[in-house]
This record gives structure tokens, C-alpha cells and sequence, in this order.
């Protein structure tokens, strides 16, 4: 019987062992409220499409200055002013419901899988203590 107690350990000890390994952020990610953990990375998404979208942005007014200053009037610089601040807000609603979705999910996921993990650490230590009993 100590044989296959010990075989379930080893098992169970090395299976505990790769998930360490592998999913690090696991742990980081579950220490967070799922609330908190969401929007602090929707924000950060949001920052960083802001400064994509401002890239862009300054990238098409350099690469097309010549032709739009050619006949360029004040109602059309109001026209496409507007049309940006629109599309960027209309990126920024898109990504950031997706990115807090996206984020809730990844907590979810992290938060079972640490919690496996602290059950089987449990199973571990009640094979060890029967072990000890038995010897």
C-alpha cells in the first residue's frame, strides 16, 4: 500500500511541480480582486491604444500633409478633426469592453487554477501525514 501512496505523491508532486513552472503569473494574477485586476489592465490597454493611435495619427497628418494642405479649409480641418476624435473614441469604447472582458476571464481562469493547486497541496500534505502514520 505504500508503494502505490508513494507513487500518487510522486505523481501528484511533479504534476504540482510543472504548474509552478509554467503558470507563475497564475499566482500573481489570483492575488488581485478580479475587479481590480480587470481594470488596472484595461487601463494600461487603453494607454497604450492611445499612444498607437496617436502614432497613427501623426504618421497619416505627416504622410498625407502635402494634399491636405493643398486645399485644405477650415471646415475640412473641422471635418477630419472630428472624424479622428470619433474613431478614437469609438477604438477606445472597442478595446477597452473587450480588453475588461478579456481580463475577467484571465483572472477567473488564474484564480481556479490556484485554487487546484492549494487543493492538491493539501492532498499532499494528508499523503505525507498518512505515510508518517503508517511508519
Amino acid at each position: 500500500m505504500s508503494d502505490m501512496l508513494d507513487k500518487d505523491r510522486i505523481r501528484l508532486m511533479t504534476k504540482m511541480s510543472i504548474y509552478e513552472k509554467n503558470h507563475k503569473d497564475d499566482f500573481k494574477i489570483a492575488d488581485y480582486y478580479r475587479k481590480d485586476y480587470a481594470s488596472l489592465k484595461t487601463w494600461i490597454t487603453l494607454i497604450w491604444v492611445t499612444i498607437g493611435y496617436a502614432i497613427l495619427f501623426v504618421s497619416f497628418c505627416i504622410y498625407s500633409s502635402d494634399s491636405l494642405s493643398a486645399d485644405l479649409t477650415i471646415f475640412k480641418l473641422f471635418v477630419l478633426l472630428i472624424a479622428a476624435i470619433a474613431g478614437y473614441i469609438v477604438l477606445l469604447v472597442i478595446y477597452g469592453v473587450c480588453a475588461n472582458s478579456f481580463y475577467k476571464r484571465k483572472h477567473a481562469v488564474a484564480k481556479q487554477n490556484v485554487k487546484r493547486y492549494y487543493r492538491n497541496l493539501s492532498r499532499l500534505e494528508k499523503m505525507c501525514k498518512k505515510e508518517k502514520n503508517e511508519q
